[in-house]
């Protein structure tokens, strides 16, 4: 058993996250039960906002681990366009005696600003721990550190595959579970499934690079072109990379701990880093690559946390935080919920992003039924809460989260930001098991719309772009025509009629803005578009802003023949353009300022967007992780 007195306090966080005028939230993880201190909000040497620790909303994951949520709302709100700071202290240590290198030079708590209008956004997606690009939210901590408070960023919006669930590196699946262990994280048990519990995942032979044995076996769609052709399905796990997925909710969470904070790398050292012995010689080089590539990105970590304690932070889930495919058909639905186990991880995926991701985003979303069923499921040591009962509550906070429709949310920024759940309230295909499912059903998509009334512009989130590159669109239309739609990732707007036509339809109704700005990740390369209606005189703006991803890159010379391709195929002129749902939009692409024809930029990095008074972009640019930046002028007519 570990000493709780040797382990630091703070494992994540503080991550400031909600920020408005009403409001701050704070999300923390600590290896004290908060019961002792304060969390505080000033302006200069001014109190504004205080509450004691214990007050905050708090979840034991874990012996020696609480996540603990500060939502700070005082009667007459917080003063915008200003510099304010915060501080928790903790049995009368502040945040620069537990967490000095939170802070940027010449402060002493760290500082953020509540803009009285968002026209500033910084974005992305897409965040791969061991891949060998470099990491661009490093990359905005270090201009952050050079630049005025007053000039930041108004906000961090990240747009999905904050981890990587369904593609873990082995070196990082080692660390995962000794931080299982070095911080007690909540043990659970499976029901028809291959292992009893997680702790069995230790010693179990296939814990390390062969999880497809453990992962449920049960097929999904049935009847493609391809199954009748090679004469077999697909799993219900799809990722290419299900040799370490994910299991256990206690190995989500200590993933997210791992990409936010580098304190928990610092507990995981050891001897234990070793190759495992079970691995082939190829599997043994890939290692030490992956090693190498982890190291860099943990070399980071300090920045990337310091970063999300300063700038406010908002995010919403993709596939990948979850697993590859994420009910992309309904066929793959019914496949992996009906299967006890493989339901299971889905849920504790969920239920992992919810308290890291979600909970944060807008708290008042969860209603207190669902907060007292969350409570009831934390961590109980077992002389307090039997075997059963610990199995009974956490399978129903799994089915709450499995069922919650309110993942989605707004924030009351000027121009009016909504976030959308692209990935549980799908538009499930009638005519075949194995066609995709519109990414958003119509009462969700109505609900969409009711967000954008009574708004004159409007900033939304959509992990994949609305508007994307047409050809890789026909490829992936030419996969599910085949009946393999997750061979290609065949997930896109305009795949559905339903949500594709609805969505359009939205965009031209009289009652919804005039200036929409679409900020989505996804894809793992960045572009701009101006879109306009076609055979309207007073037609609403549009601009599809993609900025993908933060520590990820499409491969080459893949994207620059799909390039080609769009280009030669679908250029203005082209009358295949009539043959797609978007015949009625006139969508131009900028040319961003580099050299060559490309039109799509290859990269990590983060996307910057600043905003006119009225909602239109008046910059939009991607910040390189190598800290040169790349923009998207607007076409100008000459």
């Amino acid at each position: 058993m570990e000493n709780t007195a040797s382990l630091p306090l703070f494992i994540a966080g503080p991550m400031l996250r909600r920020t408005t005028q009403h409001e701050v939230t704070l999300w923390s993880v600590l290896t004290q039960k908060p019961d002792k201190g304060t969390v505080s909000v000033y302006q200069g040497s001014q109190l504004l906002a205080s509450m004691p620790l214990s007050a905050g909303h708090w979840f034991r994951i874990g012996e020696r681990a609480w996540v603990v949520l500060h939502h700070l709302r005082p009667a007459h709100g917080f003063p915008v366009d200003v510099p304010l700071s915060y501080d928790m202290e903790v049995e009368r240590q502040r945040l620069a005696d537990t967490q000095p290198h939170l802070l940027y030079d010449n402060e002493d708590t760290p500082e953020f600003c509540i803009p009285a209008k968002a026209t500033h956004i910084a974005h992305g997606s897409c965040r791969h721990p061991h891949h060998r690009c470099e990491d661009a939210l490093v990359t905005l901590d270090a201009q952050l550190a050079t630049t005025p408070t007053t000039q930041w960023p108004n906000l961090l919006v990240m747009s999905g595959d904050q981890i990587y669930a369904d593609d873990v590196a082995t070196p990082m699946l080692q660390r995962i579970r000794r931080l299982i262990a070095v911080l007690g994280l909540k043990n659970e048990y499976f029901e028809a499934a291959p292992i009893v519990d997680c702790r069995a995942l230790d010693t179990h032979p296939d814990s390390y690079v062969q999880r497809g044995k453990l992962l449920p076996s049960q097929r999904a769609e049935k009847g493609g072109r391809l199954e009748r052709l090679f004469g077999q399905p697909l799993p219900i796990f799809t990722s290419k990379t299900v040799s370490n997925h994910l299991i256990s909710f206690a190995e989500h969470v200590a993933m997210y701990l791992l990409v936010w904070a580098p304190v928990s790398w610092a507990l995981t050292d050891g001897p234990h880093l070793q190759p495992p012995t079970q691995l082939t010689d190829s599997q043994r080089e890939r290692y030490q690559q992956e090693t190498l590539a982890l190291n860099a990105f943990r070399s980071g970590l300090t920045g990337v946390q310091r970063l999300f304690a300063h700038l406010s932070t908002y995010m919403i889930f993709d596939d990948h935080d979850i697993t590859d495919d994420w009910n992309i058909t309904v066929g793959w639905e019914q496949a992996a919920y009906f299967n006890p186990f493989s339901r299971r991880i889905i849920g504790n995926g969920l239920m992992a992003y919810w308290l890291c991701q979600g909970w944060g985003n807008a708290p008042d979303n969860f209603s207190q039924e669902f907060l007292t069923t969350a409570c009831q499921s934390a961590y109980q040591p077992i002389d307090v809460c039997d075997l059963d009962t610990q199995t009974e509550t956490h399978q129903a906070m799994v089915e709450e989260c499995l069922r919650f429709e309110h993942w989605h949310y707004t924030v009351p920024t000027t121009p009016h930001l909504v976030v959308l759940d692209t990935r549980t309230r799908r538009w499930r295909s009638e005519s075949r098991m194995n066609k995709p499912s519109g990414l958003m059903d119509w009462e969700a998509l109505m609900d969409f719309q009711h967000d954008l009334l009574r708004h004159d512009s409007a900033v939304i989130v959509s992990a994949a772009p609305m508007f994307g590159v047409k050809f890789i669109e026909v490829l992936q239309r030419v996969a599910t025509w085949l009946g393999a739609p997750t061979v290609v990732d065949a997930e896109n707007w305009m795949a559905h009629p339903g949500s594709a036509n609805t969505l359009l339809s939205i965009f031209r109704h009289q009652r919804t803005p005039t200036n929409y700005v679409i900020l989505s990740g996804d894809v793992h390369y960045s572009f701009a578009y101006d879109i306009r209606i076609r055979f309207r005189t007073n037609s609403p703006r549009l601009w599809q802003i993609t900025a993908s991803g933060f520590k990820n890159r499409f491969p080459e010379p893949l994207l620059t023949l799909c390039e080609w391709c769009d280009r030669v195929l679908f250029s203005p002129l082209s009358p295949l353009n009539w043959l797609t749902k978007r015949k009625r939009m006139h969508i131009e692409r900028r040319d961003p300022d580099t050299p060559g024809p490309k039109r799509l930029v290859n990269a990590s990095g983060v996307g910057l967007v600043e905003l006119n008074d009225d909602g239109s972009p008046h910059s939009v640019s991607l910040l390189k992780a190598d800290g040169t930046r790349v923009s998207f002028p607007e076409k100008t007519n000459t």
